[in-house]
């Protein structure tokens, strides 16, 4: 999933625009999460990018993306950038 959220809407407010990107990232998790894993792989793992643009973006954890939105929806940035990719771990690789 790679998408660009723009969180400026002339009829829908910023807070559920915010709801809606969560509940976006959300559902890519769920549906990645139930696709077969491949052969000796233990769970699936995502790899996340976060910023303001796909230049600006930074790695960051997974389970703190959701704090990192709130971090920018707070510091009135419009314009949010989302980045994640599946990888399929394998027993005894972090």
């Amino acid at each position: 999933m790679k998408k660009t959220f723009k969180l400026d809407h002339p009829k829908i407010k910023v807070p559920r625009l915010v709801d809606s990107m969560k509940h976006d990232i959300n559902k890519f998790l769920k549906n990645e999460r139930k696709k077969p894993l491949p052969a000796g792989a233990k769970y699936w793992g995502f790899d996340c990018k976060f910023g303001q643009s796909e230049e600006a973006a930074v790695e960051i954890e997974l389970s703190s993306l959701m704090q990192h939105i709130d971090d920018l929806v707070e510091n009135k940035i419009m314009t949010v950038y989302v980045e994640i990719t599946p990888k399929a771990m394998l027993p005894g690789v972090g």
